[in-house]
């Protein structure tokens, strides 16, 4: 009788068993999606979305630029003048300024305020994408400047078509890619889910 009793009730106990396994699995994902969010988190949310719907930009990617380049602090300012969210630098805010066309009074001293910083900034990242054709190249001229990129593309140990760099020969510059890769991977996988 013990026998039938137990047999009867290993279906119940395996259910109970499963029920839990997914439970503690449906924990653990909703955890990991929460710190993941406190590690690659969504700010200043009205100008990147606005911007990157503007000039046709993947809005985790600008996320995962401005994460790599300032960790969000709007008034970061590098040891060699770059400023603001996205740090652009001097020349590159007047390159920006005379491609955009843009009349405004608005100064190198303006990319410390978050909106003109995403705007500047996503402009230029869209030039160099539809420039290079990817975003590792595009990130590589934006840490390391276009002519830096033009000459390693016109070297056939970094380049064979051109186009594409099968290697930077710049250690910080191919950790920069590679930081903001993993940050728009994280991003993505993140944030599409909802």
């Amino acid at each position: 009788m013990r026998k039938k009793l137990s047999r009867k009730n290993s279906p119940i106990k395996l259910a109970a068993a499963i029920g839990v396994i997914l439970t503690i699995i449906w924990i653990l994902l909703k955890l990991f999606d929460f710190c993941g969010k406190i590690f690659y988190p969504i700010k200043y949310k009205e100008y990147v979305e606005l911007y990157s719907a503007k000039y046709g930009m993947d809005k985790y990617f600008i996320y995962s630029v401005i994460k790599t380049e300032s960790n969000f602090n709007e008034k970061a300012e590098s040891n060699v003048g770059a400023r603001g969210l996205m740090q652009i630098m001097n020349d590159a805010f007047d390159w920006i300024k005379y491609r955009m066309s843009d009349s405004r009074d608005i100064s190198y001293d303006d990319m410390f305020k978050a909106e003109y910083n995403i705007e500047y900034g996503t402009y230029m990242l869209k030039l160099l994408t539809d420039e290079y054709g990817d975003y590792e190249t595009a990130l590589a001229a934006y840490h390391a400047g276009r002519t830096t990129v033009n000459n390693w593309l016109s070297d056939e140990k970094y380049s064979s078509d051109g186009k594409t760099l099968k290697k930077i020969p710049s250690k910080t510059t191919a950790h920069y890619v590679e930081k903001v890769m993993k940050a728009y991977k994280s991003y993505t996988n993140i944030y599409n889910k909802e």
